[in-house]
């Protein structure tokens, strides 16, 4: 590329206006996450508690709307202020170059031209008459402007230095010249339609300007991020960043922002309600089926994100949301961070970030959270699906449900996840519980067996389990009196074969699957029954549940009730509210197997 700028130019260039333009765009930023806080927490709140009525509803919409637009504004100008502080921060780095290069040839009294040759003085002997060596014009290309007369001579000893100098001029010249055609390319593609609405289509394009700021960026932000620390060292790195970073980052990489465990929750869900925007809008238009399935379950946590809490219902907080594998997303009902109890629910087989997810899962954590906080204020719980569970069916993948594989990736994500939460708790000792239901029961077991387990937990609980890896509850670490398990007579999970009965039944029929269930008698799939006497942990009363088949079909009733409030026997909700909130010596208690 032919550069367009000068060395003279370059070292002249003002990097301060740049930044000073980019504080601007970043206060425009500010003010639009202000004015789009204040339409949610203020006006939005005020406006549901007040009004009723199609009138009401219309306003509800239409604020709805104009906070989404200040989101756009908000992501659109700190994606504006992150590119003018690169460019600036790239474009300085050249001019350290040429200053370094200019000093060079002031100290060695070289003559630096406005096209970047560097003229160097007579200077060594000659090796006939031992005069001194003819000085000449050294360029980027090599080629001398000024030639020593012929014959056997030796070099000139400012020949290499002054060549060495033009190099490097020319070199911050081109270099900076490749820097501003970038820049500008990019500052050219980041505008707004007109118009006052953002719609989807719009959100797409700004998952593209994104896109390509974090691709020119990359030296200026994102190499710091600490994604391979521990996450109390993540969670030290960000209180050590200026406002300014932490808005810019926030900014231009709020999906690694918002999933990265050491950061703060309240941090971490206002990147992730941006990052929620941007994925929606990457999804928007396609029609396969994955991004179809995944887009109507980040449309209704969007939903819910919007919707205003109910009275008893705790604050709803997105640590973390991607369209990775079958889906992630982690929603807290209560700040994790300012509560003193806090439980973690991992759903089991298939679960995805679907619909079904949005509305079911999430809800079995609401209500979890709405129980406990009755018990003690200060608790919050976690729907966690931060893995890909099995999914039922799903062709040749579907033999995942039978292995550990998922369980055991699952497993050291929880371990680091909770680990983040521990990190950030404002509180000396929280109390930590992990829930696992189904498969997640698994995935809980194999954190709690991955190296040092998962030593922030306190107490466990396994509902509808098929084995958790373990043979004994004092296994996972937490004292065996510290593992309640919840296991419904209906609840065909609950009393899966053994891996022996399995093994037995495919060599020898019938018979050899009779005598491997007497030979493992108290063993599931993944080890033994959690609910037997034999693994020793304390079981909870749980309603026995509609039967697999009976007069109304076939029914899974049975394996997704332990959490329903609503229910005949609430028993068993009850009870892991209470075991969430620190009193798990009030459950009832139920005889083991």
């Amino acid at each position: 590329m032919t550069p367009t700028l000068t060395w003279a130019q370059l070292r002249d260039l003002k990097c301060a206006e740049l930044e000073g333009a980019a504080d601007g765009w970043g206060r425009s930023s500010n003010r639009a996450d202000a004015a789009r806080d204040r339409i949610e927490q203020q006006l939005l709140t005020g406006l549901r508690d007040t009004q009723e009525g199609e009138a009401a509803q219309a306003a509800v919409a239409r604020l709805r709307q104009l906070g989404r637009n200040f989101q756009y504004v908000y992501t659109e100008c700190g994606l504006l202020r992150t590119t003018l502080n690169s460019l600036a921060h790239e474009v300085k780095t050249q001019q350290r170059v040429l200053k370094e290069a200019l000093d060079d040839a002031a100290a060695l009294k070289f003559t630096v031209h406005a096209d970047g040759s560097v003229t160097y003085p007579a200077g060594g002997e000659g090796l006939i008459d031992g005069a001194p060596l003819w000085g000449g014009t050294a360029s980027s290309s090599g080629a001398p402007g000024l030639l020593p007369p012929s014959g056997l001579v030796a070099p000139n000893p400012h020949a290499a230095r002054a060549q060495d100098i033009a190099d490097r001029v020319t070199g911050a010249v081109r270099a900076a010249a490749e820097i501003d055609w970038r820049y500008a390319g990019i500052l050219r593609r980041l505008r707004a339609e007109e118009g006052l609405k953002v719609p989807d289509s719009t959100w797409k394009d700004a998952a593209g300007d994104a896109a390509e700021v974090r691709d020119a960026a990359g030296a200026y932000l994102k190499d710091a991020i600490p994604h391979d620390a521990s996450p109390a060292e993540r969670r030290d790195w960000w209180a050590g960043l200026t406002q300014e970073q932490r808005e810019e980052y926030l900014a231009v990489y709020p999906d690694q922002i918002g999933n990265l465990d050491g950061i703060p929750a309240l941090v971490r869900d206002a990147a992730n309600r941006d990052n929620l925007q941007l994925l929606i809008g990457k999804l928007e238009g396609r029609d396969d089926e994955k991004s179809v399935t995944q887009l109507a379950g980040l449309r209704e946590i969007d939903r819910q994100l919007g919707a205003a809490a109910k009275p008893g219902e705790p604050p709803m907080f997105l640590l973390g949301v991607s369209d990775e594998g079958n889906g992630r997303a982690i929603v807290s009902y209560g700040n994790p961070d300012t509560a003193k109890n806090v439980a973690a629910y991992v759903p089991g087989l298939g679960t995805a970030l679907d619909e079904e997810f949005a509305k079911g899962d999430l809800k079995r954590a609401r209500d979890t959270a709405i129980a406990t906080r009755e018990i003690d204020s200060s608790s919050a719980t976690i729907a966690w699906l931060g893995y890909d569970a099995p999914q039922f069916p799903d062709g040749m993948n579907s033999l995942a449900v039978m292995g550990d594989e998922r369980a055991e990736v699952g497993g050291r994500h929880f371990s680091e996840f909770v680990g983040g939460l521990a990190a950030v708790n404002e509180n000396e000792d929280p109390h930590m519980v992990a829930i696992g239901h189904s498969y997640g029961s698994r995935t809980v077991g194999a954190a709690m067996q991955e190296g040092g387990g998962v030593p922030e937990i306190d107490d466990i609980v396994l509902v509808g389990s098929p084995g958790v890896g373990v043979d004994r509850a004092e296994d996972l670490g937490v004292g065996g009196d510290h593992v309640f398990v919840g296991a419904a007579e209906n609840d065909a999970v609950t009393k899966a074969p053994s891996k022996l009965q399995g093994n037995l039944g495919a060599v020898a029929g019938p018979a050899g699957f009779v005598v491997g269930g007497l030979l493992g008698r108290d063993d599931l799939w993944f080890g033994r029954d959690p609910a037997s006497e034999a693994f020793g942990a304390t079981r909870f009363r749980s309603d026995e549940g509609p039967p697999l088949i009976g007069p109304q079909g076939f029914s899974f009733g049975a394996h997704s009730g332990y959490f329903d409030r609503d229910g005949a026997d609430p028993v068993s909700a009850d009870s892991i509210a209470l075991i969430a909130a620190g009193k798990a010596h009030k459950v009832k208690v139920e005889e083991p197997r």
